[in-house]
């Protein structure tokens, strides 16, 4: 396995992990009509853009194939939620052949050491998730967000 910060030229392997790990965890809980408008071909598009304007996430790959990617920044106000902690951590998503392999480990470890104090938000229908980031110091603490935008999915707030 090998970590690297993506540029542009990786937009449609991000797009395709993050695209195919949403597909996963999300998919019996977003409606059908979600999924006609958040294409791999927009999420793609998305991701170009992104990159141009200097987003920088961490991608790891195995045999040269790009199969997870995490990205932490500065945390922000979400829903009317102030953050609690400085950094968010934004996104961690490995396409599910890769989960257990350390992939995930290392991406989290790669953008928030593991004694950097953080915040994220998770599904709260998303088990696997939550154990993962319980694992690695992170509880529950007390806030929810429901986005009506995005098919009312609830999120918890965990921190460390």
């Amino acid at each position: 396995m090998r970590l690297r910060t993506a540029r542009l030229a990786d937009a449609a392997a991000g797009a395709r992990v993050h695209h195919t790990t949403w597909v996963t965890a999300y998919g019996d809980l977003l409606p059908a009509e979600f999924w006609r408008t958040h294409t791999l071909a927009d999420r793609t598009k998305g991701w170009q853009r992104s990159l141009l304007g200097g987003f920088a996430p961490m991608l790891a790959e195995v045999d040269g194939e790009v199969v997870g990617l995490a990205h932490a920044s500065r945390a922000r106000e979400q829903h009317g939620v102030r953050p609690v902690r400085d950094t968010q951590l934004w996104m961690l998503y490995v396409l599910d052949d890769h989960h257990g392999t350390g992939v995930g480990q290392a991406l989290l470890d790669a953008v928030v050491p593991p004694d950097m104090p953080c915040q994220l938000w998770v599904a709260e229908d998303n088990p696997r998730a939550r154990r993962f980031y319980e694992r690695n110091g992170f509880s529950v603490e007390g806030a929810r967000i429901t986005d009506e935008n995005f098919a009312d999915i609830t999120e918890l707030r965990m921190v460390r």
